[in-house]
């Protein structure tokens, strides 16, 4: 267990709760709340300088961190009614910055049908970001719980997206990196459409939010099941830039920084149903593999020929000081991993 999971855990022991919450710690992206004939569904997110998302388009940086904040409810099937926020602005965001960022924002409340309520407005030396939302749920929520052997593992988008972005924030001085950000979109999806249609067949369910792998940990991890993944569709900007800073590209897929994807499951007599259904709404999902099940699950990467074991692989960007150490343990990692496994 990582630091920050073991830090959660200590708090959530403490502080008092609901009895009535159906849901424990880190098994739903969102909280689960009764009230009266009601169900709701409530997530808090914090964004800042730390987690890399370009800075330089205010009405970007505005519209990530807000659907950052918004995938936590369509995770759980949820639908976003209410936004709160608090903002601490640093020096060199002046009032042309703040009304680019805030008009991004407001798009993605707008799309999602969302209603903002308020929040607070702070000065800081590093900018600081918190969002709640609140969302209504039909039926029961999509848990990240709920996986078995068999299912199969679906994503709604593309891997890297997030990991493009921390890379072209970290690089942006290196030769050609300049370029590259000044002609890349970073811009992350808003999955609605896609959550409604998730809602209807997942048995488990997670947001991206610290990339593809830590997802897919976090399920395994809860549900006490492993999983093959192959053929992983990789963002292709991510892969130019790969070979740009000649780096593995599946640091795309270990690496910390999400795209607020929906990892899920689905039983495999539903996946006809659901494809088809898919199809005929116009959405596209990937299938990334399977789980697998038994007293030592397997975890297995299989790409570019090799197959990687990765049940001992254990890492989380928020237990290392800086961003630079976080990624030269990474690389070193994941290159360990592929000679093993080739």
């Amino acid at each position: 267990m990582s630091v920050e999971k073991s830090l959660i855990e200590l708090i959530d022991h403490i502080l008092p709760k609901d009895p009535t919450t159906p849901t424990r710690c880190f098994e739903a992206d969102a909280q689960v709340i009764r009230l009266g004939t009601g169900t709701f569904v409530f997530s808090t997110d914090g964004f800042s300088h730390e987690d890399l998302l370009q800075e330089k388009d205010p009405f970007r940086l505005g519209w990530n961190v807000a659907v950052g904040a918004i995938s936590d409810i369509l995770a759980v099937g949820g639908v976003p009614l209410f936004y709160a926020h608090a903002m601490s602005i640093e020096p060199l965001w002046n009032a042309a910055f703040i009304e680019r960022f805030s008009r991004g924002v407001a798009r993605a409340l707008e799309l999602s049908g969302i209603t903002f309520i308020g929040g607070d407005l702070g000065r800081s030396g590093e900018w600081k970001y918190a969002a709640s939302v609140i969302g209504t749920l039909t039926g029961e929520p999509v848990l990240r719980k709920g996986a078995s052997e068999e299912d199969s593992i679906y994503l709604s988008g593309e891997v890297g997206a997030g990991n493009l972005e921390a890379a072209l924030s970290l690089y942006a001085r290196r030769v050609g990196c300049a370029a590259a950000a000044s002609r890349i979109s970073g811009k992350f999806h808003l999955r609605l459409s896609e959550a409604r249609l998730m809602k209807k067949y997942a048995t488990s369910a997670i947001d991206t939010s610290d990339g593809v792998f830590d997802a897919l940990s976090t399920l395994s991890e809860i549900n006490g099941t492993g999983y093959i993944v192959e053929n992983l569709p990789y963002l292709r900007r991510g892969v130019l830039l790969a070979k740009l800073l000649a780096v593995p590209t599946s640091l795309l897929f270990f690496g910390g920084c999400g795209e607020y994807e929906l990892l899920f499951t689905v039983k495999r007599e539903e996946e006809t149903a659901f494809l088809s259904e898919a199809r005929e709404k116009g959405l596209r999902f990937y299938r990334l593999g399977k789980i697998t099940g038994g007293k030592s699950p397997q975890k297995i990467l299989r790409e570019d020929g090799a197959r990687i074991d990765l049940s001992q692989v254990s890492m989380s960007a928020r237990d290392f000081t800086t961003a630079e150490e976080y990624l030269e343990k990474l690389q070193t990692m994941v290159e360990r991993l592929k000679c093993q496994g080739s």
